[in-house]
């Protein structure tokens, strides 16, 4: 209820969402920001600072983290009840906002680190919670593959000493920065790379999976996998041309394409929306490289509702099942819980585009744009395909929960008085903002004339994504020729990105254990450990000279006869 702890935690958030949404009105109406620096100390002439810039990007970003966080701790009351550890869930999820909020609010590599490293290690605690070996290796995967950020991260703290501040912002305005400052770039994607789970670091994402579904509607809506895109936006003028954009093009579609591919073979219902989460990340990168970094911030802002309202609704849905997930035991759901069934049809045709929906306003505007940027035609195909295979999972999804009649449900947890005003208070959000944030962002009206082919362009998308879907789902069951392995084997597994991730991983672990054992520090080894195994080799080496045994002194005799003979040839 509202008068409990988590109630109050809800309201609370609530009211900071209402509170940041107002002023980021106000900034992006007014053109005004506010920077904050306190001044730490001074290392080698360089001043160490924490600054916190308040604007409209990181404000309006911070009040959509504030509000999925309210419905998302209002929502887990009645989800995770009868849980042991329920006050550390609620404590965990608000660390996982605390380290967001710093590193929205961050211009500065140093404080982005404490956000950055605080939304690693509060993930990693969030994915293991159920402490099963499912859940244990999937948190290893993801925080091992955010660390590789983390050094990313690192060696960009320590080239930026070079330039005597570490103050991204103070380079902005700086035309010629050499060629030197292109290695904090190439850092900070591959942070950005791994956070927003990128190909080849796309295992970690389906992986963590294993967290309680309130946890992974926040991390995948607006919190973690969000970091590397935010990260991005506000260096966005260095990823706009030249390399970078190269680099991030031909990543974020390869990362759509894989994604929408394994995502209509999937029948864990959770990886299949964590599929899609990884496919819209995919389409905000793409538009980051082609310099259209509002569209990719719009995207980001409308995604994170209607993902978190698709998270929210699984939930109820795997809760009423019994913690079934596999969606071929899945059906008749609108007739069981209509609430649950009309709100997660709305967040599934929001996702794939449907005019009027908050997903549409963004999607549409970057396809358009998209199709006026002078690039290869081969890209264009893979994009347009991408989003067309969007559609075909998402209609794949509603044919399973939806369109059949057999349903395997055990309670109408869905229809419950917390899970119901959570759902439909965000399905709310969901609708009215991309209409409001469209006013918001691009307030000046503009008309461009485009022939009738780029009108008509997403619908086309869509009917090609589910042609091409139809066809997959016809040759999923035949199998490849001289291989034995059937279609699916190829295209639902991330094109082997899981075992790529994890099995060498394992092995370097193994290694690493059996040289640094005990404490792992070199200090054991070169201290007691170490001279303990010298004297036990040294004694076993003793104990062999002393044996009785006639082979072995007419071998010792031999050896001293051979070296007194080389000592008195060299004399």
């Amino acid at each position: 209820m509202f008068w409990s702890v988590y109630g109050l935690w809800a309201l609370f958030l609530l009211l900071m969402f209402v509170m940041f949404f107002s002023f980021s009105l106000f900034f992006i109406f007014s053109d005004f920001a506010v920077f904050v620096e306190y001044y730490l100390f001074s290392m080698n002439g360089c001043p160490v600072e924490f600054m916190m810039v308040f604007d409209w990007v990181s404000l309006m970003f911070l009040s959509f983290v504030m509000l999925i966080s309210s419905v998302v701790i209002f929502y887990s009351e009645e989800y995770m009840e009868g849980d042991e550890n329920l006050n550390r869930f609620c404590y965990l999820v608000l660390l996982f906002v605390l380290s967001m909020g710093l590193l929205i609010l961050s211009p500065n590599l140093i404080s982005i680190l404490l956000g950055w490293d605080g939304l690693g290690l509060v993930s990693y605690c969030l994915v293991i919670y159920y402490q099963n070996n499912r859940s244990l290796n999937a948190g290893m995967i993801t925080v091992l593959s955010n660390r590789i950020g983390d050094v990313g991260i690192l060696i960009g703290i320590v080239w930026m000493l070079n330039f005597g501040n570490w103050n991204y912002f103070s380079y902005v305005l700086l035309e010629d920065m050499g060629s030197e400052f292109y290695w904090v770039g190439g850092c900070v994607v591959l942070a950005a790379l791994t956070k927003s789970a990128q190909i080849p670091f796309s295992a970690w994402l389906p992986a963590a999976m294993a967290a309680p579904t309130p946890v992974s509607a926040l991390v995948h809506s607006s919190t973690l996998v969000t970091a590397g895109v935010y990260l991005l936006i506000r260096l966005s003028q260095y990823f706009s041309v030249g390399v970078f954009s190269c680099v991030l093009m031909f990543i974020s579609c390869m990362t759509m394409f894989m994604s929408g591919l394994g995502a209509n073979y999937e029948m864990d219902m959770k990886k299949v929306i964590a599929l899609s989460t990884l496919s819209q990340l995919g389409v905000m990168m793409l538009s980051i490289s082609f310099g259209y970094w509002k569209l990719a911030y719009f995207h980001m802002l409308t995604h994170a509702l209607f993902k978190a309202l698709l998270f929210l609704c699984a939930g109820s849905v795997i809760h009423s099942s019994g913690g079934a997930q596999d969606l071929r035991y899945m059906g008749g759901m609108i007739e069981f819980s209509p609430v649950v069934g009309s709100c997660f049809n709305l967040a599934n045709l929001s996702l794939c585009g449907i005019p009027f929906l908050a997903g549409f306003y963004s999607k549409d505007l970057i396809l358009e744009n998209v199709s006026f940027f002078n690039f290869n035609f081969f890209i264009f195909i893979f994009f347009s395909v991408s989003i067309g295979l969007t559609a075909c999972y998402s209609f794949r999804l509603f044919f399973y929960i939806m369109g059949r009649n057999f349903f395997m449900f055990f309670s109408n947890f869905g229809e419950g008085s917390i899970v119901s005003v959570s759902i439909i208070f965000l399905s709310f959000w969901a609708v009215i903002m991309g209409s409001t944030l469209m006013w918001i962002l691009f307030p000046i009206p503009c008309f461009v004339f485009v022939p009738i082919f780029y009108s008509v362009m997403g619908v086309l998308c869509v009917i090609v994504g589910l042609w091409m879907g139809l066809i997959l789902w016809g040759v999923s069951g035949s199998y490849l020729f001289l291989t034995g392995k059937s279609v699916n084997h190829f295209l639902g597994l991330m094109w082997f990105l899981p075992w790529l991730s994890s099995n060498p991983l394992l092995s370097k672990l193994s290694l690493g254990g059996y040289f640094l054992s005990s404490d792992l520090s070199w200090g054991e080894w070169m201290g007691p450990q170490g001279v303990f195994e010298g004297m036990v080799i040294g004694s076993s080496i003793f104990q062999w000279f002393q044996d009785n045994n006639l082979k072995m002194y007419l071998v010792s005799f031999a050896i001293w006869v051979i070296i007194f003979t080389f000592l008195m040839l060299m004399l």
